[in-house]
């Protein structure tokens, strides 16, 4: 493991942090592949939304089912206010990011108008890129 404190990079850093990532897409694209197997299997055998289970080469391979259910948000609103169950209807007020950048390019608004307001907040990305010569 890396000495957090030691803030010498390498280049063998850099290649074993390149070729896991390469390995670890690679993996994901197999276990993908894999996994759809899985699910074509289980369609054929059981259906759909079935659950199954089966056991190969002393491996147990089960699929549960998850089910989720949303409501039709027009919908659901329309038949709750002609029911009058206004109280189960959520009212979401919150900026809209569109608008405030067309009004800030406009002129409409300035920065200071909304001053306190905005959250900035930042995400470190590491890249690893062999560099082909030209």
């Amino acid at each position: 493991m890396i000495n957090n404190n030691d803030t010498h990079i390498t280049g063998e850093m850099l290649l074993r942090y390149y070729e896991l990532n390469k390995t670890k897409k690679e993996i994901e694209l197999e276990m993908n592949q894999l996994k759809d197997a899985f699910q074509s299997y289980f369609n054929n055998l059981v259906g759909t939304r079935q659950k199954g289970e089966i056991s190969v080469s002393g491996f147990k391979l089960q699929r549960q089912i998850r089910k989720t259910e949303k409501y039709k948000e027009k919908e659901t609103v329309k038949r709750l206010e002609e029911l009058q169950m206004n109280d189960l209807i959520e009212v979401i007020r919150r900026p809209d990011d569109t608008k405030i950048k067309a009004a800030l390019d406009l002129g409409l608004l300035t920065q200071t108008h909304l001053e306190g307001c905005v959250i900035t907040s930042y995400s470190p990305a590491i890249s690893v890129k062999p560099i082909t010569p030209r």
